[in-house]
């Protein structure tokens, strides 16, 4: 089998938008929905609000190509130059997000299809199969003539293809997908004995003798082969990214010099790989929308930009899109209250964004996005909106400094996009067991904790941290656990939840007792899973209390930490600690929340000489960039009342000094900064 479609990605040499010069402020800008006299107005309005950044064209295609071959760039061209008159730079898209409706009519065939066999309509946005011919041609044709076009066009800093791949539509399972598929597993496995065994086809007599009887997973009378439903998430990742590089490569060729990005979702599409998406764009970007019912979602929102920082490498990445206030597709659309939106900008910042970008510049009018929030919204420059918006322009400005800095983590938690989806796929121990749940537990406590998060690839370098959270690692490849053994071997620390070492990248359980692929790092088997009914607890006797899972354990070198008071494992083994080589592996049996977690990451903690900072008030966030010549400090406050925070030989950006400490208001944000 060829392991290589695995390998642990690299970080690709990362290239910044020559302008602007401080951080991008900005949004994306749809002026081919409104007549060309609002154009002077919104550009206007855009220096009023210190914009700097736009983001254009990116829903366009039927703008700039009104049928095949007929292209109209007149419109691009004054809108272009009236944005660089105005000193303001220009992500420019490529508009094959959404086909227009000439094309699907020409070629309804490339309509994608549901696992169920739905083929799903036009009207929509990524309305097309990732692996049709047709569809690569026209995108190949529109892209050129853009590229061609707006190479040397003063205003154009960075390229933008597509949008948000893999959302809302990911697998395609239209026959054209199922070649694909085929010619896919023929360049992974090379032949098809590698693949039966690689996907256990001697169970329910499946095995294949000719490659023409493979299929898409299709929705089938039971469950379909897990390893065959993996491989597809595989093979639907690299589809699309396959349609980025056709693009990407075309720009690269004929407007040399300009990088090239497109905008992930990082933490909320499950559909792509984004260890490898990273390594093929030149700037990370990325789009996040609060979870506006969430009482914790500004720890969802942290979360999300450390991962996206993590697969950036650390360098500095572009909030492509976020929202002033309310979105239009939750299920309650909740508005944002003041001084949310600059909380939510900030907190970006200060975990390594350079850029902060909304969708979108004006409200529309028309279409199923017209609920949206906007940096200028329907009630026009009057509103509330409005002059946060203002205002944080003036904030961002102040924040030039910053740009280039680099976040510093304490501690690293693991994330696999291919555990996520073998975890998840049907006829699990549980119906409670889900990848993001355990990820969530853990990094809110590490977040209460105020210590910072990098999110690391399972295979990847772990040496820069004396702490490792493993939550949610089902799937654990060989590669990854002598990864695992090999950092604590050499005095890392890990901590282990459950269900975690079970798999291979087959799905394959491993050979002899679970956790399998992590058995001998934490000192232990477990006997037998035993997960818990709906709504029943279990108690340990530190006092922890559980629930979803429990397991018997039988130590093999561990020790115990808790042991199970009650359920069905009880008298046994819950959580334990385990001396392997230089380092400590910790090993949570059950599912713990809150202060019953912070228990078991301060022994952690304790293992390696990690002190979580003292004097920070709950629900107060504190996150640091550093520079050669300077640190930075940005503190937000999340509470209903002002929050103190000690701070020595530091001051406010603005230059007032901080004697001592320094008083963030309710729900305010603060930067002060030091010279190294």
């Amino acid at each position: 089998m060829d392991t290589t479609l695995d390998a642990v990605p690299g970080a690709a040499p990362a290239q910044w938008p020559r302008r602007p010069a401080g951080i991008a402020y900005g949004g994306d800008y749809n002026p081919e929905q409104w007549p060309e006299e609002v154009w002077a107005e919104d550009v206007a309005l855009m220096r009023e609000a210190g914009v700097n950044l736009v983001s254009v064209g990116i829903f366009a295609w039927a703008m700039v190509e009104p049928e095949e071959g007929r292209y109209t760039f007149d419109w691009l061209d004054r809108l272009l130059d009236l944005l660089h008159a105005a000193e303001i730079a220009v992500d420019l898209g490529t508009p094959t997000a959404a086909p227009p409706s000439w094309f699907l009519h020409r070629h309804p065939h490339v309509r994608p299809v549901t696992r169920d066999g739905q083929v799903l309509g036009s009207g929509g946005r990524q309305s097309f199969c990732p692996s049709s011919p047709e569809y690569a041609a026209a995108a190949e044709r529109v892209t050129t003539q853009l590229a061609r076009r707006y190479a040397t066009h003063p205003a154009v800093v960075l390229w933008h293809v597509n949008n948000e791949y893999g959302a809302p539509v990911g697998e395609c399972y239209c026959a054209v997908s199922a070649a694909a598929f085929r010619d896919w597993l023929r360049a992974r496995y090379r032949d098809l004995d590698a693949l039966n065994e690689a996907w256990g086809t001697t169970f329910w007599s499946q095995r294949y003798g000719d490659w023409s009887e493979i299929d898409a997973p299709r929705t089938a009378a039971t469950v379909v082969n897990p390893a065959q439903r993996l491989d597809f998430a595989r093979f639907t990742s690299d589809a699309l990214l396959d349609n980025y590089r056709r693009e990407r490569d075309i720009l690269h060729r004929l407007a040399p010099g300009i990088p090239v990005t497109t905008n992930f979702q990082l933490a909320n599409c499950k559909a792509l790989d984004y260890w490898r998406w990273a390594t093929e764009v030149d700037v990370v970007s990325n789009d996040h929308y609060l979870q506006a019912e969430r009482a914790d979602n500004h720890v969802e929102l942290a979360m999300c930009a450390d991962l996206t920082r993590s697969v950036a490498a650390g360098r500095p990445w572009l909030l492509m899109e976020h929202s002033t206030s309310a979105v239009n597709w939750q299920a309650r659309n909740i508005a944002k209250r003041p001084g949310e939106m600059r909380r939510n900008s900030l907190a970006h910042v200060a975990r390594g964004a350079d850029a902060v970008l909304f969708f979108q510049w004006r409200a529309g009018r028309r279409g199923a996005e017209k609920f949206h929030s906007a940096m200028l919204p329907h009630g026009g420059t009057g509103t509330r909106i409005w002059r946060e918006v203002v205002d944080l322009g003036l904030d961002l400005s102040a924040l030039r400094p910053l740009r280039g800095t680099r976040v510093s983590a304490d501690v690293a938690i693991v994330w696999d996009w291919a555990a996520w989806w073998a975890l998840e796929l049907e006829w699990r121990p549980s119906v409670d067991l889900t990848y993001r749940e355990r990820i969530e537990a853990y990094y809110g406590q590490l977040w209460r904790d105020h210590l910072t998060v990098d999110f690391v690839h399972p295979e990847g370098d772990l040496g820069a941290y004396p702490l490792v959270v493993v939550p949610s690692l089902y799937l654990t490849t060989p590669a990854a656990a002598a990864n695992l053994r090999a950092y604590v071997d050499g005095g890392g620390s890990v901590v282990v939840s459950y269900f975690s070492g079970i798999v291979d990248a087959d799905d394959a359980v491993y050979p002899g007792a679970y956790p399998g692929a992590l058995r001998d790092l934490l000192g232990l088997e477990v006997e037998e899973f035993l997960p818990l009914r709906e709504g029943e607890r279990v108690r340990l006797s530190d006092g922890t209390v559980g629930d979803v899972w429990a397991e018997d354990v039988r130590l093999a070198g561990a020790t115990a930490v808790a042991t199970y008071v009650d359920g069905p494992a009880a008298g046994g083994p819950a959580i334990t600690h385990h001396r392997f080589g230089a380092g400590h592996a910790w090993y949570v049996s059950t599912r713990a929340h809150g202060e019953d977690l912070r228990g078991v990451l301060r022994n952690a903690y304790a293992g390696v000489g990690l002190m979580p900072p003292a004097g920070i008030p709950d629900d107060v966030e504190v996150v640091r960039r550093t520079g050669p010549d300077a640190s930075y400090t940005v503190i937000i406050n999340h509470r209903a009342d002002a929050a103190t925070v000690a701070v020595t030989g530091m001051e406010l950006l603005t230059g007032e000094p901080c004697p001592g400490s320094v008083t963030v208001p309710a729900g305010g944000v603060r930067v002060v900064a030091s010279s190294r």
